[in-house]
């Protein structure tokens, strides 16, 4: 269950980070309210998942897959650069991601 929290409070952090692009420092309602939302259901998510993962393994792979969503939706939607290094750079975070899952053994 610990895992599926997780997965979903990393879901909510994209969510929350893209919004508070689209809400243009809060001058955009609808934006303001999801960036609201899900800035607090990504946090609260991870305190519950944080009850039956160890905090360093759990907080890694929360930054890691909201760090690798954004990258990835910013360079699909927003046009940002998408040059070797930068997809290398994801590459190895998301490795980072599958590495600390694999070594937590339950």
């Amino acid at each position: 269950m610990g895992w599926l929290l997780l997965f979903a409070a990393g879901c909510s952090e994209i969510i929350f980070a893209l919004s508070l692009k689209l809400n243009e420092g809060f001058t955009k309602l609808w934006p303001s309210v999801v960036t609201g939302v899900s800035g607090t259901a990504s946090f609260g998510l991870l305190m519950w998942a944080l009850k039956t993962l160890p905090l360093g393994t759990a907080y890694a792979i929360w930054t890691g897959m909201g760090a690798v969503g954004v990258a990835v939706i910013g360079i699909l939607l927003f046009k940002e650069s998408a040059d070797w290094i930068r997809l290398s750079s994801i590459m190895m975070i998301v490795i980072g991601i599958v590495g600390l899952k694999l070594s937590h053994v339950e």
